[in-house]
């Protein structure tokens, strides 16, 4: 007889994890739930905190007001928060012209805007949870590399496993380029931006005061975002410039000096000189879009479902609310008696996702486009529209709303 559980995650990334976390906190106990991962999930050593060494070299993820909302209904928030770096203002501008607003946290009696976390110690508190709770089976390393319709269910096949996985629902999470969606056979939309991001850790002269950079140049996007200081005591920040292909290329490889004065000449003195640069990485810019999110016994999440422009560091929060809304709907359609693979109940998820997705998916679209057009007027209506945020305290509140995605998720912000 084949293994059988109630829900089968494939795929143990950040998206995947809190999934696993989400599903043990909302659904029944007696719910069965494995994660599959394809690299090793490292078990952590009984009694022993990992130490806080911040790297110079970290990849980082940007999480809004509703993430830190989903988190503390997790647990996970109160390990997380000595790796936070909070977002206490945001500073956009469009480089060349007069356009440009300033968002406080201050203004909306919250504590932040939103808080810049390193992947890695984002990763190791996710891991540490799961193994906490003892909520969910781990299989790793291991993939899940065949899916077959079976009843209401899916009947799963592991790389060099057998028998087969009986699953009643099959969460596909195992990122933009999924082997298992198009397994299943499901269709993707992409639409190529011909521009590539690149990322890098920055030292500077001064300190950021929490504050991050948004500025829109003719190029596209270029952010920076506040990091907790090195080992050293470097002030810190994280890049995210975007670039058309030939010119990011040229400048994930030359020497730091041209570089870093490059760069200068893009962004100014905001934060005094800019004096070193970490590990530099570039990847094209796609807006990637799963033709279907739900079937029966299957649901295609995070970047399998969507992948977007990395404007406003949008995608993993957006991916964190559909997990959220998920884990409410399964635990509804679960009380109700309900198959969790049940095509009704999943469509229920979609539907109510649906408008939020539609609105991030369009706002990280459509904003690099509206600032690297080159049309004099379009230019100065962009202007007055940043400007007028600040005469407007109404608009203002709305637009920072949306961006902390707190309206999505029914949240109240009270610092």
């Amino acid at each position: 007889m084949p293994d059988s559980f109630d829900i089968v995650i494939a795929g143990g990334g950040m998206v995947g994890i809190s999934l696993a976390l989400q599903l043990g906190a909302v659904l029944p106990p007696e719910t069965s739930v494995l994660l599959v991962e394809g690299f090793p999930i490292p078990a952590p050593t009984p009694g022993q905190a990992p130490d806080y060494h911040p790297a110079f070299d970290a990849r980082s993820t940007a999480l809004s007001y509703s993430s830190r909302l989903i988190y503390e209904q997790m647990q996970v928030w109160d390990d997380l928060c000595q790796w936070l770096c909070p977002i206490e203002s945001i500073h956009v501008s469009s480089r060349g012209r007069f356009g440009s607003t300033l968002l406080r946290a201050s203004e909306h009696n919250w504590s932040a805007l939103g808080y810049v976390v390193e992947n890695s110690w984002l990763g190791n508190t996710l891991i540490r949870q799961l193994h906490a709770t003892g909520r969910v089976e781990i299989r790793s390393p291991a993939k899940v590399v065949g899916a077959t319709p079976r009843g209401a269910g899916v009947s799963l096949q592991l790389e060099g496993e057998s028998p087969e996985i009986a699953a009643g629902l099959l969460l596909v999470a195992d990122g933009a380029s999924s082997g298992l969606r198009d397994y299943l056979g499901v269709a993707v939309q992409e639409k190529p931006y011909q521009q590539h991001a690149l990322v890098a850790n920055i030292a500077f002269a001064e300190p950021h005061r929490g504050c991050a950079y948004e500025r829109f140049t003719d190029e596209g996007p270029l952010a920076v975002l506040p990091l907790l200081p090195a080992r050293a005591g470097e002030q810190r920040g994280a890049l995210v410039w975007t670039l058309p292909p030939e010119r990011a290329r040229h400048l994930s490889s030359c020497p730091d000096e041209e570089f870093l004065q490059t760069l200068q000449q893009r962004f100014g003195y905001r934060l005094g000189r800019l004096l070193q640069v970490g590990e530099r990485h570039e990847y094209p810019l796609s807006l990637v879009q799963s033709s279907e999110q739900v079937r029966q016994g299957v649901v295609v999440m995070g970047n399998a479902a969507h992948a977007l422009h990395p404007v406003a560091g949008q995608g993993f929060n957006l991916a964190l609310r559909d997990v959220a809304e998920l884990g409410r709907v399964l635990a509804q359609g679960i009380g109700e008696g309900l198959p969790p693979g049940d095509l009704g109940l999943l469509q229920r998820y979609q539907r109510r996702q649906q408008p939020d997705q539609e609105r991030t998916i369009a706002f990280s679209d459509r904003v690099p486009a509206l600032f690297m057009h080159a049309d004099p007027l379009l230019g100065m209506g962009r202007d007055l529209a940043l400007s007028g945020l600040d005469f407007l305290p109404g608009l203002k509140r709305e637009f920072v709303r949306h961006a902390a995605g707190v309206s999505a998720t029914g949240g109240q912000a009270n610092g």
